[in-house]
């Protein structure tokens, strides 16, 4: 029987021969829903200069001496309104995700998750991986569209876990998939159920977090993206301009950031007449606080008392058949796309 070129990549004569590796990387969550672990994670996510790019000496002392203090209690009891049996929503979906895709890779290709800040490290993944004997290392940042904050970030954390490695990996790094057709795909799908499931709303939202605007000006494409996806999985639902709507989340602090403003865009309509509106997020690969207690909760409360009857949150991706089957494309393309560099034809 003839096989398929991904079947070929996934299949060795040795069975203890690891060709390949594939990190999933996510951002991070506390490892439990207290104010010391909310503390832990959020000092390092809030020192890194990707995510606030402020002269250390005004920044530090501003953080540890006034943010955190203030901060970490309040996020605490946020955290404690999501939480799950098995922990915190993002990791309990990363865990899913990634046990999920090693089954579809199959035993010679393993698969680790990282986060940029917390537990599992980036560090602590990588070093299992090429333990294993991983040749090519596939890295998977989970952000669908390409942003400096998150993307680089995670760069920035590989290229510090390999720094104590003598042997480096050939590195495969996906920076982008904001446009990936089963991407759109999935988050059709998505959309449809929640439309079977409630009804067809007089608004979609898409929701994504936001940036500082500042990062746009120095030539972060994220909005690019972020409007990319936008139009395709509106033109794959043949979505009408105007039902529906894009908009930035979870700003904080001062700065101007993208807009509108979901918090504000969510009142206007709701003042403006709009009864039933459901908001989806595809900047989020799993659910988290953003999503199941700012949207999924929050925004739910200010819709209703802004004068709106209905809002459905659409969940994340998560674990479902569609998410997995994107995430295994795209480490098969990278696959392929590797041997084929390795192995070019000759003429």
């Amino acid at each position: 029987m003839k096989i398929k070129k991904s079947e070929s990549i996934l299949r060795s004569d040795n069975a203890t021969e690891v060709p390949a590796g594939v990190l999933l990387v996510n951002l991070g969550t506390p490892t439990a829903a207290t104010p010391t672990a909310v503390r832990k994670f959020l000092a390092p996510f809030l020192r890194d200069r990707r995510v606030v790019d402020v002269s250390p000496c005004l920044w530090l002392p501003l953080l540890h001496g006034v943010i955190l203090p203030l901060r970490c209690s309040k996020v605490a009891k946020r955290y404690q309104a999501i939480w799950m049996d098995e922990g915190s929503p993002l990791f309990v979906y990363s865990q899913r995700q990634q046990q999920a895709l090693a089954t579809q890779l199959g035993p010679n290709i393993p698969v680790a998750i990282g986060m940029s800040y917390g537990d599992p490290s980036i560090a602590a993944s990588v070093d299992a991986l090429l333990s294993q004997g991983v040749k090519r290392l596939i890295v998977l940042p989970l952000f669908p569209q390409y942003c400096s904050s998150t993307t680089a970030a995670a760069w920035d954390a590989l290229a510090s876990a390999l720094r104590n490695h003598r042997n480096l990996p050939e590195v495969r790094f996906i920076c982008d998939y904001a446009t990936h057709p089963q991407f759109i795909w999935a988050l059709q799908e998505k959309i449809e159920s929640s439309f079977a499931t409630h009804g067809t709303p007089d608004k979609l939202l898409f929701s994504y977090h936001g940036i500082l605007q500042k990062y746009v000006r120095q030539g972060d494409e994220y909005p690019q993206r972020c409007q990319a996806t936008t139009d395709a999985v509106a033109n794959g639902l043949a979505l009408k301009q105007d039902r529906y709507l894009l908009s930035y989340q979870s700003r904080f602090g001062y700065g101007s950031w993208l807009g509108p403003y979901t918090d504000n865009v969510i009142s206007q309509l709701a003042k403006d007449g709009v009864r039933h509106l459901q908001v989806v997020t595809p900047g989020f690969s799993s659910d988290c606080l953003e999503t199941l207690e700012e949207i999924a909760d929050e925004a739910q409360s200010q819709f209703l008392k802004a004068g709106g009857e209905k809002l459905h949150y659409i969940p994340a991706l998560n674990d479902s058949k569609s998410h997995i089957e994107l995430l295994h494309s795209l480490v098969i393309e990278e696959l392929q796309s590797s041997q084929d560099i390795q192995q070019p034809k000759l003429f």
